[in-house]
């Protein structure tokens, strides 16, 4: 089964049951606690990922770890996680949850890379634009790339604007090697 089908069906099992349990918006917080917890230490992947480490260990070592920390609901997924040998796709699992939270809750993921950094009034003007055009909230990550030369690349989800200097200097380097010959 492909890999990301597996975190997808199991994120979208877990949202559905927190929505009919009325619980979504602490298993999202749970799910970000969860997800950092993968990005930033290590030994826990480490031991997610480890088939030497038995069920039960894990099952022990995650009960010690987030009972009492997490939902119910969010404590006995990891435990069918567990039981279903899917731990290695905790993060992901994670990761899809939060994005399918995001789009209930009418937020948009941009991200916005451009040669120099942008002064707060064009910052404020471009999520406004996007505000309206999407009508969603805007979550917006910025990035400086020198090697862009100049313009922008503005990824709005899975839709990507690219009007950065270098992707036009290649269009037209191409456009100009394909007459040459």
């Amino acid at each position: 089964m492909n890999l990301s089908k597996i975190s997808v069906r199991y994120s979208k099992a877990l949202f559905l049951a927190s929505q009919q349990k009325n619980v979504l918006e602490r298993v999202n917080d749970d799910m970000l606690l969860l997800y950092n917890t993968c990005l930033e230490i290590e030994e826990f992947n480490k031991l997610l990922e480890n088939p030497i480490v038995s069920l039960s260990s894990k099952r022990k070592i995650i009960e010690t770890v987030f009972s009492g920390k997490v939902h119910e609901v969010t404590l006995s997924f990891l435990y069918l996680i567990l039981k279903n040998n899917r731990e290695v796709f905790l993060e992901n699992i994670t990761r899809v949850f939060l994005d399918l939270y995001r789009k209930k809750m009418g937020f948009v993921s941009v991200s916005l890379t451009t040669a120099i950094s942008i002064d707060d009034n064009l910052r404020k003007k471009i999520i406004e634009m996007i505000n309206t055009a999407y009508k969603a909230n805007v979550e917006m990550t910025e990035s400086v790339n020198k090697n862009i030369l100049g313009g922008f690349k503005l990824q709005i989800e899975d839709k990507l604007l690219d009007a950065s200097v270098s992707t036009s200097l290649n269009k037209f380097k191409r456009e100009l090697i394909k007459k040459g010959t």
